[in-house]
């Protein structure tokens, strides 16, 4: 996997809100490329308020020409409402379009969990969502470039 990432520019877009949880993924994702070869200079990171705001920030970084591939990366934890699924699935529905619009993939890391617990489990404990977004990025780009090959005469 040293090389796997050779050679790709990525955009990775990170909410503010719930920053332990939120780092946490983003450090790992990171861990993942840069250990896949992404070089440090090929990634742009850019901080949002809230999950909310990750597909706007998501489709700016994919109509960039030199992006291979786009991370969203929140986290929405449930309360007395139901309001982390309402957003969870807009959220969803919207980073899908840019990936549709742009052409280019979105890997959706975006946390939709019920507990603080789940979510705990998911960005910084047991379960490591972080690196299982990275691989998805790097699998996608590879995926992108054998596309633009094939196009050409």
């Amino acid at each position: 996997m040293a090389q796997q990432g050779a050679g790709f520019r990525f955009g990775i877009v990170a909410a503010c809100f719930n920053p332990v949880l939120v780092d946490g993924l983003l450090a790992r994702a990171t861990e993942v490329l840069l250990a896949a070869g992404v070089r440090v200079g090929d990634l742009t990171i850019v901080r949002v308020p809230g999950s909310h705001e990750v597909p706007w920030a998501a489709q700016q970084l994919a109509a960039q020409k030199t992006c291979d591939g786009v991370l969203a990366l929140g986290v929405l934890i449930g309360g007395d409402t139901n309001h982390h699924e309402m957003v969870g699935h807009s959220v969803s529905h919207a980073l899908q379009q840019v990936a549709l619009t742009t052409g280019k993939p979105v890997i959706n890391g975006v946390i939709v969990a019920d507990t603080l617990a789940q979510a705990r489990a998911r960005c910084v404990g047991k379960i490591n969502r972080g690196a299982e977004f990275a691989h998805a990025a790097l699998a996608t780009a590879a995926l992108g470039r054998t596309f633009r090959r094939s196009k050409r005469p």
